[in-house]
């Protein structure tokens, strides 16, 4: 499989590679990668940055790689790489090759005694605390470590000895030597290699130091031959150190390292740690909940990767941070959908309705069509039609309100592909409570049309009582009620602002028979309700369906009247 073909909108890394293309700038085809860390699951966050670096591959007849930054024994797990390289391609995309950093160890381990023998690196015994005191302020230039000034032969000699796991972690770490008193902070002596007396989850207990990301990632870019390293801005102070070890290390034309904004989506986080904490702390149903921003949340609500691959397109690629609204992610899911799944009748808070002049033991097979005229898309089904039905207890009112045309006593209205049907009496229980409403139906109007002309204001769906299918609705909203979840930084802001109606079950929903054997995963628009999915918990006799999003942007009204 390839990757898909979609539209690029021009931004500045476009302009730039296209200029690097036709300059034949680095004498090589155009490589990017895409580098998760495989300590957590991808969000959407990750997917503007999986849409950005294979696109941009795509586009220019080049390659992309996957490649996992597995620096870090103590988070990462082998779960987590399948689950990226799944979600991945969902997303509709296949690497080049499949790399890891693991694989370079060897050779940065190489890198690195070449810069102790250089004199650009050594060997620091100073505890973390004393490191990081001594890098200074942004306003103040940093101290020189006791340690800076061992001689190659002693910082080579205890490099050895740190591989060859002699000493404790935290006993020593290999830093650049370059210069306490640079204005940017990251260049103040980084650390390169720490001691981690861990198993690996790929090298096993092959290796006792690991590399830190800075050491690593420019490295395994120049490696792999990346002409194109694009990442978000919260690494743009690290682009000094990536340009440093490549030209330590004497690559020619090397890769360079290109920042871009991150996703800022409302209504969302996409920290892993905070998205850590609500899985463990409960506040959701694991990594793949339907509210979670990961791609395997969204997957579960039942948004299409072609969703996710459209709105990374129109949201495009900026240089500066700007949120982005929920409701443009919102509007491209709805926009996908609304061309691609058929309609289906689904009944959410159901009454009983019985046609009195019906003929009881009757039932009809009606035509209901899957798609609407202005939907590319074809195919109808029977729908059952009998005596008692299911409507929405939304749908009528005993006393309605001005502009309420659904049903109400003496109205008439229209079922949806069936007939025009008029109120005649309330049946209502001892406490008052309404329990079936008794009307009549007009079987000239089959089809929903009156052969007298005679027209009527509302439209109502419904199912037949005696072949409809019980089901379970997961309707699924906003995890937050603020727009910016983590504004004023406080650690526990975002989970007071959880919303507490993000997930609301509503149990004995009636759905129309057509669905009972569609596989999970099958998506529908439940007519005047919204999109729904049928999630992995449902099973025949026994549906679940989640709510992926609603017919319109409800949240729209109520910041309205804030």
């Amino acid at each position: 499989m390839t990757a898909p073909d979609f539209s690029a909108k021009n931004n500045f890394i476009r302009e730039m590679v296209a200029a690097d293309v036709e300059s034949g700038r680095y004498g090589r085809g155009v490589a990017t990668r895409f580098p998760p860390e495989p300590n957590g699951f991808l969000h959407i966050g990750h997917a503007k940055s999986i849409c950005l670096n294979f696109g941009i591959a795509n586009e220019f007849g080049g390659r992309c790689n996957l490649r996992f930054d597995d620096t870090n024994p103590f988070t990462e797990d082998i779960k987590y790489v399948n689950a990226i390289k799944e979600d991945v391609q969902w997303l509709g995309f296949t690497w080049a090759e499949e790399r890891y950093a693991s694989d370079y160890f060897e050779q940065l381990y190489e890198f690195a005694e070449r810069l102790v023998t250089n004199g650009k690196a050594y060997v620091d015994s100073a505890s973390e605390e004393a490191i990081r005191a001594g890098r200074g302020t942004v306003t103040s230039a940093g101290t020189d470590s006791p340690n800076r000034a061992r001689s190659p032969e002693e910082n080579l000699d205890l490099l050895r000895r740190m591989k060859a796991g002699e000493f404790a972690d935290g006993a020593h770490v290999l830093r650049a030597k370059i210069d306490m008193a640079h204005p940017n902070m990251i260049m103040r002596d980084p650390l390169l290699l720490r001691i981690r007396k861990a198993t690996h989850y790929r090298r096993g207990d092959a290796w006792c130091i690991y590399p830190l990301y800075d050491f690593a990632h420019g490295l395994s870019d120049a490696l792999e031959g990346i002409t194109h390293s694009l990442c978000t801005l919260e690494f743009k102070d690290s682009n000094d150190i990536y340009k440093w070890l490549v030209h330590e290390m004497g690559f020619v034309n090397p890769p360079e390292q290109t920042e871009f904004a991150r996703l800022e989506l409302d209504y969302t986080i996409v920290s892993k740690r905070k998205l850590l904490r609500l899985v463990n702390e409960n506040h959701v149903k694991g990594w793949d909940d339907p509210r979670m921003p990961t791609i395997a949340g969204l997957r579960r609500r039942g948004v299409r990767p072609e969703a996710i691959r459209a709105f990374a397109d129109t949201i495009g690629v900026a240089r500066k941070p700007a949120r982005t609204e929920l409701a443009t992610f919102e509007h491209a899911v709805r926009d996908d959908l609304n061309m691609e799944v058929p309609r289906v009748l689904c009944v959410v808070k159901p009454i009983k309705v019985t046609l009195t002049n019906y003929p009881e033991g009757q039932v009809e097979e009606l035509d209901a069509s899957y798609f609407p005229h202005d939907v590319p898309k074809t195919g109808t089904r029977k729908v059952p039609f009998s005596r008692e039905l299911w409507v929405d207890r939304d749908d009528f009112m005993e006393t309605p309100s001005k502009k309420f045309y659904r049903l109400a006593p003496g109205r008439e209205v229209r079922l949806r592909y069936a007939y025009f049907i008029t109120c005649t009496e309330v049946v209502k229980n001892e406490a008052g409570e309404i329990v079936e409403l008794l009307c009549t139906y007009d079987p000239a109007t089959r089809g929903g049309d009156s052969p007298d002309g005679r027209k009527v204001q509302g439209t109502i769906h419904w199912v037949s009582a005696a072949r409809a299918l019980d089901c379970e609705l997961r309707m699924y909203d906003r995890l937050f009620t603020a727009a910016d979840p983590e504004a004023g930084g406080d650690e526990a802001d975002f989970i007071s602002v959880l919303n507490p109606e993000s997930l609301v079950v509503v149990s004995g929903a009636k759905i129309e028979p057509s669905v009972g054997a569609d596989a999970v995963g099958s998506r529908y628009q439940f007519e005047r309700t919204g999109y729904f999915v049928s999630d992995p918990d449902s099973k025949p006799g026994s549906l679940v369906f989640n709510r992926t999003v609603t017919l319109r942007d409800s949240w729209a009204k109520v910041a309205a009247k804030g």
